[in-house]
């Protein structure tokens, strides 16, 4: 592991933006991978109720104080959005699943002294993600 993604995972919670219903998409494998490593985790969702029997909330700015860690799975151009609202919220990790990066969201991650993982790692790989 990366020391960007040992720091990612110091959070006390990790929010899902991108979090889906479809257990096919990546968005809910990603949540289901927190589930499976027993981690705490938020679903970013801002269609459902809930997800894998946890509940949503509608975006970044609504996750929980204990929340310094977010995976993204959204398109480039959402992803730097969501950026701008982690920010402003004061989330300190951002990683972007691959198909998720962007340039710019990067560069505005950097800039704001966040810790990004951008660089084609997949939380499924890193922590062992097993589809049941």
């Amino acid at each position: 592991m990366t020391p960007a993604i040992q720091t990612f995972f110091t959070s006390a919670a990790f929010g899902v933006v991108g979090a889906s219903e479809d257990r096919s998409k990546f968005g809910n494998k990603v949540l289901r991978c927190y589930q499976e490593n027993r981690k705490s985790v938020i679903p970013v969702n801002p269609k459902a109720a809930s997800i894998e029997g946890i509940p949503c909330v509608a975006s970044v700015a609504d996750l929980p104080d204990n929340v310094n860690s977010i995976s993204v799975i959204t398109p480039p151009l959402i992803t730097e959005q969501v950026v701008e609202a982690a920010i402003t919220r004061g989330i300190r990790n951002i990683w972007m699943q691959p198909g998720a990066e962007s340039a710019a969201a990067v560069a505005r991650c950097e800039a704001a002294g966040v810790n990004v993982i951008a660089d084609h790692s997949c939380i499924l790989v890193v922590l062992g993600f097993r589809d049941h």
